[in-house]
């Protein structure tokens, strides 16, 4: 029987998984390599950008859990100032609705805040996520 190698690929990564340990030492991450004929090398390079690609992931999740806490922060303050305001409009002129205009107008700031915490894939997040990364 013959596998090409997307079947070799598949066969080995069910066989990973189900290993009991779960984990590996480094010996024996570069002693599967030399059996598959990967050279210390190209598998030193490639351990080496796995890392960093991780740490990238790392940094960028710490960015939106940042991002999401001051956007939380701010709902919650427009939550609490938005209903004293509406306390206050319903005591002093509860004819007029005053206050609904200070609820549009945070309101709009608070969507555009949301929209730009929980849109990840432009070139503003890109941009946010540098500066802030040279801030740490």
């Amino acid at each position: 029987m013959t596998y090409d190698s997307e079947d070799v690929q598949q066969i080995l990564q069910r066989a990973l998984t189900r290993r009991q340990e779960g984990e590996f030492s480094r010996e024996e991450l570069i002693e599967m390599a030399s059996e598959l004929g990967i050279s210390s090398d190209i598998l030193g390079k490639t351990e080496k950008n796995w890392l960093i690609q991780q740490e990238e992931e790392r940094s960028q999740l710490t960015f939106n859990t940042f991002r999401r806490r001051a956007f939380w922060t701010h709902f919650v303050s427009f939550i609490a100032v938005n209903l004293f305001l509406i306390l206050l409009n319903l005591i002093t002129s509860p004819s007029y609705l005053w206050a609904i205009f200070p609820i549009l107008g945070w309101g709009l700031g608070l969507f555009f805040h949301w929209w730009s915490v929980y849109q990840s894939k432009s070139e503003d997040y890109e941009i946010a996520f540098q500066k802030w990364r040279a801030k740490i």
